[in-house]
């Protein structure tokens, strides 16, 4: 196929359209994003259950949706999902998600959490210059992508519940930010070596993507489970 609805994260059934519409979304890494903020979060001493749920649609609009159609509508190669969406499409999705989980984040930081105000700010710009690859693709760097989407939503999720910064939560927001360095250092060969192979490829390069493809589950799967762990505590505790 041209495009990436052959990725394992995209169905295999259902219209082209609605598969193109689940890769789009890159659940596992979506899903690795979301688990920052319930990492987060766990780091406080007391957990707004409410707030968490408010995070999580938060980057889910943002960055599931939003970040992610602005990549496929930015990106210097053929879209990443064909002929599926059309650009006025693409930036439909993106305007109205990016739209909705500002709207949410704004009630929260004017009544609630004022110091989310400087990482929402930080998030929106990233959103914008590493997706649509502005300033030359200064910020389109595996650096930037890990403190983007690693760290901040760490301080995100941590911010929402107490409104302040810890040393113990930027420590693991740097620890998260380098699983996420590791994530987009094997996502970007993973991503070559496919695209290599849906044009012929040989077997070196298929064992390769197949490793590589094993580590992304991995770390994807690990992570979201770190999350779900470490918030559980709070429920059991």
């Amino acid at each position: 196929m041209a495009d990436r609805t052959a990725e394992w994260f995209v169905p295999a059934f259902g219209p082209r359209k609605f598969r193109a519409f689940v890769g789009l979304l890159f659940l596992p890494y979506t899903g690795m994003v979301l688990a920052y903020t319930m990492i987060g979060a766990s780091l406080a001493a007391h957990v707004h259950w409410d707030r968490v749920g408010a995070l999580l649609l938060i980057y889910f609009l943002a960055l599931g949706i939003g970040a992610h159609a602005l990549d496929a509508l930015g990106s210097r190669d053929v879209k990443p999902w064909g002929q599926a969406f059309s650009d006025h499409q693409l930036l439909v999705l993106a305007a109205g998600s990016v739209a909705a989980a500002y709207t949410i984040g704004i009630y929260y930081m004017l009544l609630y959490v004022p110091l989310l105000w400087p990482i929402a700010i930080l998030e929106g710009f990233f959103l914008l210059a590493y997706n649509l690859e502005w300033f030359g693709g200064r910020f389109h760097t595996d650096g930037w992508f890990a403190f983007s989407w690693g760290s901040l939503p760490v301080l995100a999720g941590y911010v929402m519940q107490t409104n302040s910064v810890s040393p113990p939560a930027l420590l693991v927001a740097a620890a998260m930010g380098l699983l996420s360095l590791v994530e987009i250092k094997a996502s970007r060969p993973y991503k070559d070596l496919k695209r290599r192979l849906r044009n012929g490829g040989d077997e070196t390069e298929r064992l390769l993507a197949q490793r590589y493809e094993a580590i992304l589950k991995s770390l994807s799967l690990g992570v979201i489970l770190l999350g779900m762990g470490l918030l559980g505590m709070h429920v059991m505790g």
